[in-house]
C-alpha cells in the first residue's frame, strides 16, 4: 500500500477554479512528493483546498491527462513515475473518453432543450419574453465590442427553461451546463461560433414570440446541432 504523505495547503477561496487547484497540487507533486505517494481522499483534499469536489475532480483530471497522477483501485490517487508512456497513454485515453462524454451530454441537450423551447412558446409570460430579448441585446452588444458573451449564452437557455414552467428540469439543465462549462467557454471563443449562437438564439426567440411551439422546438434542435459540430471538431 503506497504511503500517505501529510502536507498543508493554503486555502483557495474562489469556487470553480480547477486550473488553480491543479497548479497547486502540481507544485506540491513536483517539489515535495515522490512516485507512489498517495494523495488524500477527494473529500479531505477538497476541504483542505477550500473548493468543491467538482472543481477538485476537474483539477485531478488535468493532472491525470499530463501523467502526473493515476487512480489505482484500492489505493486511491497516487503520484506516477514520469516517463514517455506515462505522458502519452493517459492523454490518448482521456481525449477519447472526453469526446464521448461531451457527445453524450450534447445529445442529452438535444433530448431536453427542444421540448423546453416548445413549452416556452406556449407558456412564457410577456415579462419572460422581454427578459429573453434583453439578454440577447446584451449578447449582441458584447459581440459587437469583440467580447465573449458566455454569461448571456447560458442565461438565455436558463430563461427558456424557466419559461417552460418546470423547476426540476431547470436544475437538470443547470447540472448539464456546468459539466459542459469549459467546453462551451472554449467553443464560444472560436471564430464564427458566437455569431452563429446569437443568430440561433434570435430564431428561437422569434418563434417563441409568435407562440409557434413547433418552430421554437425545431430552432433549438438545429441550434444545438450546430454547437455539436463545432465543439466536437475542437476536442
Amino acid at each position: 500500500m503506497p504511503a500517505t504523505t501529510k502536507f498543508e495547503f493554503e486555502t483557495i477561496r474562489t469556487s470553480r477554479i480547477s486550473k488553480e487547484v491543479a497548479q497547486k497540487i502540481e507544485h506540491l507533486i513536483l517539489t515535495k512528493l515522490k512516485p507512489g505517494n498517495k494523495l488524500p481522499a477527494e473529500r479531505e483534499l477538497a476541504k483542505m483546498l477550500g473548493v468543491s469536489r467538482c472543481s477538485l475532480r476537474d483539477a485531478l483530471l488535468r493532472l491525470e491527462v499530463v501523467g502526473l497522477i493515476e487512480s489505482r483501485q484500492g489505493a486511491g490517487t497516487v503520484v506516477r513515475e514520469m516517463s514517455a508512456d506515462a505522458l502519452v497513454t493517459p492523454l490518448v485515453n482521456v481525449i477519447a473518453q472526453r469526446r464521448l462524454w461531451v457527445r453524450e451530454l450534447l445529445d442529452f441537450r438535444k433530448m431536453l432543450e427542444p421540448p423546453l423551447a416548445g413549452r416556452a412558446a406556449r407558456h412564457a409570460s410577456p415579462a419572460q419574453i422581454e427578459q429573453m430579448d434583453r439578454i440577447l441585446g446584451r449578447q449582441e452588444q458584447k459581440l459587437r465590442a469583440g467580447e465573449v458573451a458566455i454569461e448571456e449564452d447560458s442565461e438565455f437557455h436558463y430563461t427558456i427553461a424557466e419559461a417552460s414552467g418546470n423547476g426540476v428540469v431547470l436544475k437538470v439543465l443547470d447540472v448539464v451546463m456546468d459539466l459542459l462549462r469549459e467546453t462551451r467557454a472554449r467553443s464560444l471563443q472560436s471564430k464564427g461560433r458566437p455569431q452563429k449562437s446569437a443568430a440561433g438564439h434570435r430564431k428561437i426567440l422569434a418563434a417563441i414570440k409568435r407562440r409557434d411551439a413547433v418552430s421554437a422546438e425545431e430552432g433549438m434542435r438545429h441550434h444545438i446541432q450546430e454547437i455539436e459540430k463545432l465543439v466536437l471538431n475542437e476536442i
